[in-house]
């Protein structure tokens, strides 16, 4: 059975996924399965509206409950003023039962970022 990676990413206008999607085509040419799982959002519809971000792609919602059914993941993000979207601390804050049970333990991982000026800004 191939192994079977978690592409994990939240991308508000659409750049880390298409950054996702390569990463994606990558793991699988290396004979793995990948599986697309956006971060959940925490912001309003309407505050999304405010900041003119198109709607969300179809892929499913990450949820932390079932991370420790895959073999490793890559996390994708942007930079936002030097630190991570508050949706992805958000995720990550969320792990501490994994983490103190080590459900995570010698699963690999790997991060792709991207930002929109040097030294952080907007995706």
């Amino acid at each position: 059975m191939a192994p079977k990676i978690a592409i994990i990413y939240y991308s508000m206008y659409g750049h880390i996924r298409t950054m996702a999607l390569a990463i994606k085509k990558g793991i699988e040419a290396a004979g793995c399965e990948a599986v697309l799982l956006q971060v959940p959002e925490t912001l309003s519809d309407d505050i999304l509206g405010k900041m003119s971000a198109p709607p969300k792609s179809e892929d499913p919602i990450a949820n932390v409950a079932e991370l420790a059914n895959y073999d490793g993941f890559m996390f994708g993000l942007s930079g936002r003023y030097g630190m991570m979207p508050a949706q992805v601390k958000t995720f990550w804050d969320a792990t501490g039962q994994l983490w103190q049970s080590g459900q995570l333990i010698g699963k690999p991982a790997g991060v792709f970022v991207s930002t929109g000026t040097q030294g952080g800004g907007q995706e």
